[in-house]
C-alpha cells in the first residue's frame, strides 16, 4: 500500500514537470519571453492544479459522490469566475508590458464574450479529468471489494460444504460396517481399519483448495476396496483408473459421492447386478463415468439421505462454472452419469 502511494505521488509529480515544460518543448531552439510563459502558461496551469486537487481530495467526494450535485457545481463556478479575475489581476499588476502589446491587437481578436467562454472551459478540463480518474478510482475499489467479497463468500460456502460431506461420508461408512458386524467380523475389522485411513486422508489432506488427482485415485480405489466387502458375490465391481501421474490437480472429494450413489441404488441382495466405474484423462480434462444396474430405494429408505449428490453439484457451480459437464441417464434399467471437468 506505501509502495502504491509512493509511485502514485511520483507520478502526478512527473506528470506536472512534463505540463510545465511544454513551452520549452514546443518551442525547443526558438527564443522564448519567459514573463509571457510565466503570465499565459504557468499562473493558469497552477489554477488547473488547484481545480484538480481540491475536487480530487475534497469535493467530488463530498459532493459529487453524496449527490448534492447543485452544490458540487456552484463551488467550482465560483472557483473559475475567481481564478479567472485573479488571472486579470495579476496580469494588470506584474505583466503590463504584455498586457500593453496584446492590447494593441484587441481589435484584430476574438469577442470579449468568446474569451471568456474559451477561458472556462480551459478550466473545465482539469475539473472533467479529476472526475475522470476519481470515479475510475472509485469503480476500481468497489470492484476489489466485491471480489473480494465474493472470494471470502465462495471460501465460506465451499468450507461449510467440505464440512458436511465428512459426517455424511462417515455415518454411511459407520452403517456400511455396522450391516457387516454379525455376518462377517474379520471383514468389519478390516472394514474399520481401511475406513480410519480413509477418514486420515479426509481430514488432514483435504483441507486444501486442490490436491493431486493421483491421491484422489488412490482415495476412491480403497473406498471401493472397502464398499466391495459388504456386497454379495452376485454383484461385480469394475474400476479403471489412470495408472500414469499426470500431474493434473483437481477440488478434493469430487467423485466420492458418485461413487456412493452406485452402491446404493446399482446393488440388489437377491439380484445380480454391475458397477463399472470409469476415469480418463485427456490433456487437462478429466473425464468420469458410472453405469450400474437401477434398483430404486424405496422412499421410506433414508440410508444416505442424498447429501451427497446435493454437495457436488453445488461445489460443481461454485468451483468450476462453465468448465464442467453433468449428466445422468436412466435407460434399460441401467443408470448412468457422467461428469467431465475441466481443470485449468
Amino acid at each position: 500500500m506505501h509502495k502504491n502511494k509512493k509511485i502514485t505521488v511520483f507520478s502526478h509529480i512527473l506528470v506536472w514537470i512534463v505540463l510545465f515544460s511544454i513551452p520549452y518543448i514546443l518551442s525547443y531552439g526558438q527564443s522564448l519571453e519567459f514573463s509571457r510563459i510565466i503570465a499565459h502558461f504557468w499562473i493558469p496551469l497552477g489554477f488547473y492544479a488547484i481545480i484538480f486537487y481540491v475536487n480530487y481530495f475534497i469535493l467530488i467526494n463530498r459532493f459529487l459522490f453524496t449527490k448534492k450535485m447543485l452544490l458540487f457545481i456552484g463551488i467550482n463556478l465560483g472557483m473559475i469566475a475567481l481564478f479567472l479575475i485573479l488571472k486579470e489581476q495579476i496580469e494588470d499588476s506584474f505583466f503590463q508590458e504584455i498586457v500593453r502589446k496584446e492590447s494593441k491587437d484587441k481589435g484584430n481578436g476574438p469577442p470579449f464574450k468568446l474569451f471568456i467562454y474559451v477561458q472556462m472551459l480551459s478550466y473545465v478540463v482539469p475539473l472533467l479529468f479529476s472526475i475522470a480518474i476519481k470515479t475510475t478510482k472509485r469503480w476500481a475499489q468497489t470492484e476489489t471489494a466485491r471480489k473480494a467479497a465474493d472470494t471470502i463468500k465462495l471460501e465460506s460456502e465451499l468450507q461449510h460444504l467440505h464440512y458436511q460431506l465428512q459426517p455424511h461420508f462417515f455415518f454411511n461408512s459407520l452403517n456400511n460396517i455396522y450391516s457387516m458386524v454379525d455376518i462377517s467380523p474379520d471383514q468389519a475389522k478390516k472394514s474399520i481399519h481401511s475406513l480410519s485411513k480413509l477418514m486420515r486422508y479426509m481430514l488432514y489432506e483435504t483441507n486444501m483448495e486442490l490436491v493431486p488427482l493421483s491421491k484422489e485415485i488412490d482415495f476412491m480405489k480403497k473406498y471401493i476396496d472397502l464398499m466391495k466387502l459388504r456386497v454379495s458375490d452376485k454383484t461385480v465391481v469394475r474400476y479403471n483408473f489412470p495408472s500414469k501421474e499426470s500431474g493434473i490437480k483437481i477440488a478434493p472429494l469430487l467423485f466420492i459421492s458418485l461413487i456412493e450413489n452406485a452402491f446404493k441404488h446399482g446393488v440388489s441382495a437377491s439380484k445380480e447386478s454391475e458397477i463399472n466405474i470409469n476415469m480418463t484423462t485427456e490433456n487437462n480434462t478429466v473425464f468420469f463415468s458410472i453405469v450400474n444396474d437401477n434398483f430404486p430405494k424405496k422412499r421410506d429408505d433414508k440410508s444416505g439421505s442424498g447429501i451427497g449428490l446435493q454437495n457436488l453439484e453445488k461445489r460443481l457451480k461454485l468451483l468450476y462454472s462453465g468448465k464442467y459437464s453433468f449428466t445422468t441417464k436412466v435407460k434399460n434399467n441401467h443408470f448412468s452419469v457422467h461428469l467431465n471437468i475441466e481443470t485449468l
